[in-house]
């Protein structure tokens, strides 16, 4: 409990004035000394007695018995009306109680959001069980820069400008990410525009970096995005001899892998240190990859790496090494 800030004493001023008394000093001129009276001084005394240190803590107000509690009936109905979504004003007109009756039981009823009205959607986690079986496809953003940003020094002014590289600004770099919902294998590269033919082509690089570690790719998922929906994506995936998979329109949660592996990386890698220009922040993509996949422990895969997830063979990792 906080202590308000007029506070004469507390838990630790309690136990000193106890001992100050318990030592042979009078109450009075311990009471002085604190500047409270002998009354209170004497009640933390008792309290000590009876209760030992813990009756010097604070304790709620709240008495333990209500004078004159509110009728069984009454919040049985006010937590039926509640329950039609009607108002707390209007239940208290209906009841016959004030509103802040109504109010009151409400939130000890745990009702008074219309929120908690609807039951909590239960989790839905799923994961396939072998690699391969559906990959997450997502786009990221990211403003090109010629020095190091606002973000790492502070300091706004002057900064690189965010218009069409067309009009001389730096303008911006798309991230396009890839991961196996299986294995939480990525693959990632940077490609200069959202549109269908980076799209399609990132779809090939990702299908065929999961064929040099041994996995046939079969399905997969991607938001609604322009690129995402067109007629060549269609044809890209047929050709591919992919099943495509659309996420529902603003449920991110969803392609809630893909979105978590792209705030990872953005932490570990995009605004992990101070790059100089954006193209060095996009040359250290490949080594973050290979760290994400090979090292960095995976928390939802028990602290595994997901490579680990893989069944390579010696000739695999020879090869991937070289």
């Amino acid at each position: 409990m906080n202590i308000h800030k007029n506070a004469r004493l507390t838990p630790l001023g309690r136990e000193r004035i106890v001992k100050q008394v318990l030592s042979g000093h009078a109450p009075k001129a311990v009471a002085s000394a604190a500047g409270v009276c002998p009354r209170t001084v004497r009640k933390w005394v008792e309290r000590f007695k009876i209760e030992g240190i813990e009756g010097l803590k604070d304790r709620s107000s709240r008495p333990r018995r209500l004078y004159r509690p509110t009728r069984q009936a009454i919040v049985e109905q006010v937590e039926a009306l509640r329950r039609q979504r009607w108002t707390g004003q209007q239940i208290a007109a209906e009841v016959g109680v004030s509103p802040a009756t109504v109010s009151r039981i409400l939130q000890r009823l745990g009702l008074n959001r219309i929120a908690s009205l609807e039951p909590a959607e239960p989790v839905r986690r799923y994961e396939r069980q072998h690699p391969g079986e559906l990959i997450h496809i997502d786009i990221k953003k990211l403003g090109r820069f010629e020095r190091v940003g606002h973000r790492i020094t502070g300091d706004r002014t002057g900064q690189s400008t965010r218009r069409s590289s067309k009009r001389g600004g730096t303008g911006w770099e798309f991230v396009h990410v890839c991961i196996d919902d299986a294995s939480r294998v990525a693959f990632s590269q940077i490609k200069p525009d959202e549109k269908t033919h980076s799209a399609i082509a990132f779809l090939k690089a990702a299908i065929a970096y999961y064929k040099s570690l041994g996995v046939t790719v079969t399905r997969v998922m991607t938001d609604n995005g322009g690129c995402y929906i067109s007629k060549a994506f269609a044809k890209a995936c047929k050709r591919l001899r992919l099943k495509h998979i659309r996420t529902k329109p603003y449920t991110p949660k969803t392609n809630g892998k893909a979105e978590r592996f792209i705030q990872t990386a953005l932490r570990e890698w995009a605004y992990a240190r101070a790059y100089d220009t954006s193209d060095q922040r996009a040359e250290d993509l490949p080594d973050w990859l290979h760290r994400y996949n090979w090292h960095r422990p995976h928390g939802s895969l028990k602290a595994n790496t997901p490579i680990s997830r893989l069944a390579l063979t010696g000739n695999n990792l020879l090869r991937l090494h070289i």
